[in-house]
């Protein structure tokens, strides 16, 4: 389902760092993090969210993630955008 959500979101950011900066900017009302991600990368986008009181979903696979965003690579996060 969040895959789905992903691939019909007008605006998304890709990436740890750039989800962190939007997240700080105010501009994400949602976090899609994948679980099979560095535990370290998480964290930090986990810890920006909670401080942005954004929810943050997770999926099960880089791959599938960075699929659903139209690249073709692993995507470790994404926010959708406001």
């Amino acid at each position: 389902m969040s895959y789905e959500k992903v691939s019909q979101a007008k605006k998304i950011v890709v990436g740890t760092k750039q989800t962190v900066k939007a997240l700080k900017a105010g501009k994400v009302v949602e976090v899609i993090v994948a679980e099979d991600a560095d535990p370290i990368l998480i964290g930090k986008v986990v810890e920006a969210a909670k401080e942005a009181n954004v929810p943050v979903i997770l999926v099960d696979s880089m791959i599938k993630l960075g699929k659903s965003c139209g690249i073709e690579v692993g995507a470790t996060t994404v926010a959708i955008n406001i």
